[in-house]
């Protein structure tokens, strides 16, 4: 998030790209920083930047990222944890990851069982 560490965010995505097959970069809670600057420090430290999924909205991230995942695949959705709010430029936004992921399987879920109808 913003107005932290600094230096871990190379590593993270690093990190990430190591572990992962797949990397969707998002904005999480610039506070006062501009979410641009953010996810160019978490690219810095990636071998291959044009592979990952930059998506500056994280709704629109997990959505994509969950949209775009193969069966059995685990899709890792970080940063919030038990959060549910973003913090950018000193106003606060209700914001809880978990209850995008419910949404979305949510609506995954009812668009199978209409279209078996």
């Amino acid at each position: 998030g913003g107005d932290r560490d600094k230096g871990k965010r190379p590593q993270m995505g690093k990190v990430a790209e190591h572990l992962a097959d797949k990397i969707f970069i998002t904005s999480d809670n610039p506070r006062s920083e501009n979410p641009h600057t953010i996810i160019d420090d978490i690219c810095s430290g990636l071998n291959l930047p044009k592979q990952a999924h930059i998506i500056e909205n994280r709704a629109e991230a997990i959505k994509t990222a969950l949209e775009q995942r193969s069966p059995n695949t685990i899709v890792l959705v970080a940063g919030k944890g038990h959060e549910t709010h973003q913090e950018i430029n000193g106003q606060y936004f209700d914001f809880d990851d978990r209850e995008h992921i419910r949404a979305h399987f949510a609506l995954s879920t009812y668009s199978q069982l209409d279209s078996i109808q």
